[in-house]
């Protein structure tokens, strides 16, 4: 089945979710600020996508720049952080079985549904 992790706010995790609907298929859409991730759920996305974790790490927010930016930190730490601060984590991510992408630009959703 179909997921988009999604954040309303952000204008391509909206223009991913709007392919999906033109798509015609099915999906499931997780408002992960609103139901944050487990440490386990976001390592098996990570592990989907084929990326370091640093890779899914938001490093323009400002929560990056003010706590994380310039420190050396290990995997471990980085999902952490994206844990307890869900708004470092890259959007929108669609998942579909064992395929994942992140959604940057939406149109790479294309390659998977």
């Amino acid at each position: 089945m179909l997921k988009i992790y999604h954040n309303n706010r952000c204008s391509k995790s909206r223009c991913g979710l709007e392919i999906l609907e033109q798509s015609g298929k099915s999906f499931e859409v997780i408002k992960y600020l609103d139901d944050p991730l487990s440490k386990e759920e976001l390592q098996q996305i990570i592990k989907l996508l084929n990326i370091k974790p640093i890779d899914l790490a938001r490093k323009n927010e400002a929560i990056w720049k003010t706590n994380f930016k310039g420190k050396t930190l290990s995997d471990e730490q980085i999902v952490e952080a994206m844990v307890n601060n869900p708004k470092l984590i890259e959007r929108p991510i669609v998942i579909n079985n064992d395929k994942a992408i992140i959604g940057r630009p939406p149109e790479l959703i294309l390659n998977i549904i």
